[in-house]
């Protein structure tokens, strides 16, 4: 009944083709059917397919899967095999090439990415004093809670970062992920105004809201959790499809990932600019149900902005599950153990271009992990019967599992930073509220604080681009001016100064504090510098990341490559909420109240900044070591010229 309705509507849809008719038709069946979709997409993607194939502009690419070159049979009789008996079999894959991708549409990312951005931080900016003051919780505990419920957040990445590398493309992922962003923003402004926020108007920091009942409490987290589970999964995903829209055939597409990362972040913090200025303030004088439609409105812009590039994107296939693929090389290479590698240049591998990871560029062999490289050892055993890859791996499925692991130290050190990061929406807040923040009869929220961060963001990704790199660059000799592992360096000092500048803003706070009253007398625009600090440091560390994970990452799992950016910053949550738990079990003993009570004036909280300060002091030269050990990813050159297989982007070209 609902899909006859839906074809009904869907004829006076302005992109009324057969093609884009079935677009949202089946993104809409989707989201009403969540564990169907994995069926559905693969039939809509096939249909897709075979819609845009042109049979006048074919293209054969011949995919070879099991053969062993004579030079490897060489190394293992000993002998020379002059006719290599290959065995070919061949697919073909039909690609229409036709102008598409580029700045335009990755441009249209840019600005799905602030609605969404927007709309996540409608809710997430101010979460800790809703549920201060909504749902009455201290402040150890709701701090806990903003931490444990953005470490989520940033968890989900790595599922939406699973599905678009493995099976459902990074256009159809991001779609799905939106409409459960949509769904959980809808729930819980239903949620908030009829269960949470009564009497009317509270929630305010004056007029206290009633005991909300167990049913409004559970609609409130299922709705949040929505939230997490939908922008968490959308975020690593729209960053790798934006840089998909750049052809890596092009000379300069290195460049242009480079400079769409930096804008990437730049849109992340412009969106988030007005939840933190306009949507908080009304949040924060109780208009909790108002701020929360507002950010629905914003996720439904940004679905529908999404949908109109769906002509003219471009699209690379899903690789497949890439955890077999990895698990193959440590099964083979646990299976040869006994075997010492063999040289370099007799490991196995697929002749010509071809490759093992369907669609991916050949890796180069490194010498890093040389205990995986027997996985690629060719044994006599080997060369009997047909190619088993639990026993044998191409040089490709080994480097690809060492990048995996050389990329997890520079991964690591980053999670300490996220603690730093993740402070803003939590004891950053909790410390501004119990400051001087009325002007004559207007009150500042201590959440609109945070516009100093993204403003410092948004001012340092300009002076970066256009000033820094040019200047270091001509220094350095690298068009990037800074390599991203020195930025994420230059990250982590900074935010170390920010947590300093925080703690002596906390002393400060102490000082002015009359007994007998909640709030201190100092200016929360004591604030300012500690939200800078963050800021600045954000664009080395977060956009450094990005390029990094995303560029080091081999072709089969760049969706997990950005994503690891995103969980760095959920386990720094988790850490973070850790340390919190900590600190209060040591300090809060006896008669002491604890470095964070509720009870702010009471506690030392300039210590528990000053702690994290160190902590990132000894993460940095952990870091240094592992920066200096590290070495980048090595892409067969003789492919730059050769297209990675597509399902290409105008699978919709007559729209």
């Amino acid at each position: 009944m609902f899909s006859y309705i839906l074809d009904s509507f869907l004829t006076f849809f302005p992109y009324h083709s057969f093609i884009s008719s079935l677009l949202i038709r089946e993104l809409l069946l989707s989201s009403l059917s969540f564990m169907s979709i994995p069926f559905r997409s693969s039939l809509f993607l096939n249909k897709l397919s075979m819609a845009s194939f042109d049979s006048s502009n074919e293209i054969e690419l011949k995919d070879n899967a099991e053969i062993i070159s004579s030079r490897q049979v060489e190394a293992v009789n000993g002998s020379e095999n002059t006719d290599g008996k290959k065995k070919l079999d061949t697919k073909s894959s039909l690609i229409k090439k036709q102008p598409s991708g580029g700045w335009t549409y990755a441009s249209l990312l840019l600005v799905n990415q602030g609605l969404a951005t927007l709309a996540f931080f409608g809710v997430g900016v101010n979460l800790v004093l809703f549920l201060t003051r909504v749902l009455e919780q201290d402040n150890a505990d709701a701090a806990n809670n903003v931490s444990k419920w953005t470490g989520t957040v940033y968890l989900f990445s790595l599922i939406g970062a699973f599905l678009s590398d493995s099976y459902w493309g990074r256009y159809l992922t991001c779609a799905v992920f939106q409409l459960v962003l949509v769904l959980g923003l809808g729930l819980l402004s239903l949620a908030s105004w009829l269960f949470l926020i009564n009497p009317a108007g509270c929630g305010d920091g004056v007029k206290v809201c009633m005991p909300s009942s167990s049913v409004g409490i559970a609609i409130f987290y299922l709705s949040i959790y929505l939230i997490a589970f939908g922008y968490g999964g959308h975020q690593p995903t729209i960053a790798t499809f934006g840089a998909d829209q750049f052809d890596d055939s092009h000379p300069k597409a290195a460049e242009l990932k480079a400079a769409f990362f930096c804008y990437f972040y730049f849109a992340l913090n412009a969106g988030s600019l007005f939840s933190n200025t306009i949507l908080v303030y009304y949040e924060d004088s109780g208009k909790w149900t108002l701020g929360f439609l507002a950010s629905l409105g914003s996720a439904i812009l940004a679905l529908v902005l999404y949908m109109l590039g769906t002509p003219r994107y471009r699209y690379l296939k899903a690789y497949g599950n890439p955890l077999p693929r990895v698990g193959q090389v440590f099964i083979a290479a646990y299976r040869k153990w006994d075997l010492a590698p063999a040289d370099a240049n007799t490991l196995y591998e697929l002749e010509g271009t071809q490759s093992a990871i369907k669609g991916s560029r050949k890796i180069l062999h490194s010498d890093d992990f040389r205990f995986l490289d027997k996985a690629a050892t060719v044994t006599q055993n080997d060369l009997c019967g047909p190619n088993n890859p639990w026993r044998l791996c191409t040089v490709t499925q080994v480097e690809e599992a060492k990048c995996v692991l050389k990329m997890l130290p520079i991964w690591l050190c980053t999670i300490i930073y996220s603690v730093i990061f993740t402070q803003m929406a939590s004891l950053f807040v909790e410390q501004g509220d119990v400051m001087a923040a009325k002007f004559g009869n207007f009150h500042l929220p201590a959440a609109s604080m945070s516009a100093f961060d993204i403003c410092s963001v948004l001012i340092c990704t300009g002076i970066y681009r256009h000033i820094l790199v040019p200047l270091a660059g001509k220094l350095s000799g690298n068009p990037k001016g800074l390599t991203e592992l020195q930025r994420m360096g230059i990250g982590l000092i900074i935010g170390m100064f920010a947590m300093i500048a925080a703690g002596v803003t906390e002393i400060q706070r102490l000082k002015f504090v009359t007994p007998g009253e909640k709030r201190s007398s100092l200016n929360i625009f004591w604030q300012i510098p500690q939200y800078v600090l963050v800021g600045s440091s954000e664009v080395f560390m977060y956009v450094g990341q990005l390029e990094f994970f995303n560029g080091q990452a081999p072709d089969g799992i760049k969706s997990f490559g950005s994503s690891l950016c995103m969980a760095s910053i959920s386990l720094g949550n988790y850490v973070s909420s850790l340390l919190v738990n900590m600190v209060m079990g040591i300090t809060a003993r006896g008669e002491s109240p604890g470095w964070i009570p509720a009870d702010l004036n009471a506690g030392h909280m300039d210590r528990f900044y000053f702690l994290i300060a160190g902590l990132t002091a000894i993460d940095f030269v952990i870091y240094v070591f592992c920066a200096k050990w590290y070495k980048c990813i090595n892409l067969d050159a003789s492919e730059k010229g050769i297209q990675l297989e597509e399902q290409h982007n105008d699978v919709l070209g007559k729209v």
